[in-house]
């Protein structure tokens, strides 16, 4: 047990910044925390340790991380036996400078080495001056480290780490480092450890997912993972997340429309919908392989819900490129999309492109681009209207439940739906975890109403754990069964964002 002076056990409060595999990263990071004896604080004002998990793809997300060391300074002066540690993807680039900026912060650590943090907090503490650590490739398989988990209904599982794409605006493959894949039996048992703690979906992550096997020349390995789940009883949906549109084969649509429990949703950046563009973003597919891909998924699953990533404003990029852009969008049908107006990020090497786009030029497109999405996304929603839905409820989701007496939750397409909960109230309400059945009665852009009495309602094992306030802690996956055991929830991460 971590303790204080007076014996206390030291706390702890992790923040949280960028994608999915960031989330992921920080329930490993509680989970070591938790390991070496810190609890988490009531008050993550009052912690004896913050940690800021940072992403390096966002815009402004330098400005973001040193203002709020700056706002701990005044706490750190008034406590300083208060440690601040940064880490994830913003520490891996900047490395050293973060302490010469923020002399206050205590530790940094890279990406490839988040099981160093507890050592280098202690490190810290005993020679009382800061430590900084970044390991230029992977120290150990984070699948390794423990993970605090978030929920007790869903969960993260990582099949691979890095990526092996050069593509010009992004930066993370210099951060994360090549792709190194998981064995497939480690996987699935991390995924049958989940299960058998109630959890019901799980989504399998990458920075390029769908390319799995690479390391092991299995180019069929992510759709047989994806069958292989389809075995593994009591898990409801598998989920994944993110493709890349280069490494998508014919077998991993089989295996989605083949397996019962593969949700019908695909999230595949598109990115621009120019071939000229794409070719200068080293994205190596086109518009014709794109829709493709689209077209093909759509035969073999008609119900799929297919989500992108767009760019607007990528240096070079013509009024005749953006126009290519919304034809594939609207082609495309997509049900959301993760857009973004391109900024510079520093190391990459469109940062350094001549015809750098205009910010008035980049606004008046991406706004063109929001309103053509809107108009497509509520139209394919409208369709839903009459149509039934499992909804696995969900925490947090619905920012106006408490006001419009709804509840919120995910179809199994992805969908955000808001059901009335009618009957079901008090011990008999719906908790998040539990499925409901229900019939969409309105659409909206962006999410969908269920206004009706619900059809049914299934009371699961991933409602009684939220229920008695309990979500998985799995130990270091390696070999074989993880030992699980059952702390105290940890709330919901911050932004994300999507390549």
């Amino acid at each position: 047990m971590t303790t204080d002076l007076q014996g206390a056990s030291r706390t702890y409060d992790v923040r949280t910044y960028g994608c999915q595999m960031n989330v992921h990263d920080s329930e490993r990071i509680s989970g070591l925390m938790e390991d070496a004896g810190y609890v988490r604080a009531a008050d993550p004002e009052a912690a004896d340790v913050v940690v800021f998990n940072t992403c390096a793809v966002r815009e402004n997300a330098d400005n973001r991380l040193y203002g709020n060391l700056g706002h701990l300074r005044p706490t750190k002066v008034k406590n300083p036996g208060m440690q601040i540690a940064v880490g994830g993807c913003l520490a891996q680039k900047d490395k050293g400078d973060i302490v010469k900026k923020a002399p206050w912060v205590d530790v940094v650590f890279g990406t490839h080495n988040i099981g160093s943090l507890p050592a280098l907090l202690e490190r810290a503490r005993h020679n009382e001056e800061a430590q900084v650590e970044i390991l230029e490739s992977l120290e150990v398989f984070p699948s390794t480290l423990p993970t605090k988990r978030e929920s007790t209904y869903a969960g993260w599982v990582s099949i691979s780490v890095g990526c092996n794409n050069t593509c010009t605006f992004c930066i993370v493959p210099s951060l994360r480092g090549k792709e190194k894949d998981r064995r497939p039996g480690d996987i699935l048992a991390e995924v049958r450890a989940l299960v058998a703690e109630g959890v019901l979906e799980v989504t399998l992550l990458g920075q390029n997912v769908n390319s799995y096997g690479v390391e092991f020349g299995d180019k069929l390995a992510f759709g047989k993972l994806l069958r292989a789940c389809g075995e593994v009883e009591g898990l409801e949906r598998v989920r994944f997340t993110s493709p890349h549109p280069k490494d998508f084969t014919d077998d991993v649509i089989a295996a989605m429309a083949e397996t019962p429990n593969v949700c019908h949703s695909l999230h595949m950046p598109l990115q621009s919908g120019s071939d000229r563009v794409l070719k200068a973003m080293r994205r190596s597919y086109r518009q014709e392989k794109y829709l493709g891909i689209i077209e093909k998924v759509r035969a073999a699953m008609p119900d799929a819900a297919i989500t992108t990533d767009i760019i607007v404003g990528f240096p070079g990029e013509t009024d005749e490129d953006f126009e290519q852009t919304l034809e594939v969008v609207r082609q495309a049908r997509f049900s959301s999309a993760f857009t973004f107006q391109y900024s510079k990020r520093p190391g990459t090497p469109a940062a350094t492109m001549d015809e750098q786009i205009p910010k008035k030029v980049v606004q008046e497109r991406y706004d063109r681009l929001i309103t053509t999405l809107e108009e497509i996304t509520w139209a394919e929603n409208k369709k839903l209207v009459g149509e039934r839905v499992e909804v696995l409820v969900a925490v947090g989701e619905g920012r106006k439940d408490e006001r419009t007496g709804r509840m919120s939750g995910r179809a199994r397409d992805g969908r955000l739906v808001h059901f009335a909960t009618g009957d079901l109230s008090g011990a008999n309400a719906p908790r998040p975890g539990d499925i409901v059945e229900t019939v969409i009665t309105y659409a909206a852009p962006h999410h969908l109403n269920a206004d009706g009495d619900p059809l049914s309602h299934r009371r699961t094992r991933a409602g009684d754990a939220f229920e008695a306030g309990v979500t998985p802690k799995l130990k270091g996956v390696s070999l074989g069964l993880p030992t699980i055991g059952v702390p105290a929830p940890l709330p919901a991460a911050a932004d994300g964002c999507a390549l």
